[in-house]
């Protein structure tokens, strides 16, 4: 990334939801690789549809997508996702603090496995609620939740 225009983060218009979408599936792959590949293949088509009832926040440069956030009905972080060449660069922390300033309360659910992302939260204000099993991948999850 470099600095030619301003990073900025927005809402995400129509038009980028193909982007948004792969991006979620090359995260996936890549980061919760304690899951088959077709899981992440097979959910594809319906993340696309669920996209637009999403309000999805977009870490830009340039243009360029680097990172997104899905929240749904105002509360539920149904992803964050950063470009696998630019995780560690601090987008998640710009898109998690984003969303904390725009609303009061926020939960999530984040696969146990999944050792960085569940210190990510934690280092951004979230707390372990509970812990359940994914009915899809039989994979134990935690419920993280934030408040203001």
């Amino acid at each position: 990334m470099r600095n030619i225009l301003p990073i900025m983060i927005e809402k995400a218009n129509p038009d980028e939801m193909n982007e948004i979408a792969e991006l979620w599936l090359k995260t996936n792959l890549t980061g919760q690789i304690f899951i088959p590949e077709t899981y992440w293949k097979n959910r594809l088509k319906d993340v696309k549809k669920m996209l637009p009832d999403s309000d999805i926040y977009v870490f830009k440069e340039n243009s360029k997508i680097y990172g997104f956030i899905g929240i749904v009905e105002n509360r539920y972080v149904a992803g964050l996702f950063t470009d696998q060449k630019s995780q560690g660069k601090g987008i998640g922390k710009q898109l998690v603090e984003f969303c904390q300033k725009k609303y009061d309360y926020l939960e999530l659910d984040v696969y146990v496995k999944n050792t960085r992302a569940v210190n990510f939260y934690l280092k951004n204000g979230f707390v372990v609620d509970s812990e359940k099993t994914d009915d899809e991948t039989g994979e134990p999850e935690y419920r993280m939740r934030w408040k203001k």
